[in-house]
């Protein structure tokens, strides 16, 4: 995380000094203010997050999943349709972390029900199922006209930037 701070540092202290004059000793003040104070808020929200884990969840299972909506057990936030994005963005979770910090059966979908079954309807309705096995249908085919699938180019290397080739060195 100490380059994701650093370019925040960088990111930030860049737009400061984009938009008002600063002196070179100015810059290097800026910028170590700017470091602290991400590196204390870093911190604060590592014990939030270990204080959310200690004490449990904030909502019951049994409440958590509604028909109309779900809520976060982490935090109590309600009124969600899917918590995926909630969690990636809020909390910095996985899904499977979260079913596995709550015991949260696999079977038990993260969306609202009523959510769930209404994108399914709209599915059954615009014939996605169909099309779907219909375009697996014609890779098939093609596949095996060609004589089996296709070979699977290796994967490229990453191209290293010069300064790090230089740093590195």
């Amino acid at each position: 995380m100490a380059s994701s701070l650093l370019e925040l540092t960088a990111n930030i202290v860049s737009s400061h000094a984009s938009v008002t004059e600063m002196s070179g000793e100015d810059l290097l003040l800026e910028l170590q203010k700017v470091h602290v104070a991400l590196q204390k808020l870093e911190v604060e929200a590592g014990e939030g997050a270990e204080k959310a884990d200690a004490r449990g969840p904030a909502i019951s299972l049994k409440k958590a999943f509604q028909p109309d909506q779900v809520s976060c057990m982490l935090c109590g936030k309600s009124g969600m349709k899917t918590l995926a994005r909630h969690l990636a963005q809020v909390h910095g979770m996985k899904p499977g972390e979260y079913r596995k910090l709550f015991g949260i059966p696999s079977g038990q979908a993260l969306t609202a029900r009523n959510f769930s079954e209404a994108r399914r309807r709209m599915a059954q309705e615009k014939g996605l199922a169909d099309n779907l096995a219909k375009a697996r249908a014609v890779r098939a085919a093609k596949l095996a006209a060609k004589g089996g699938p296709a070979e699977k180019k290796p994967p490229k290397t990453p191209r290293v930037p010069k300064q790090k080739q230089q740093m590195s060195a």
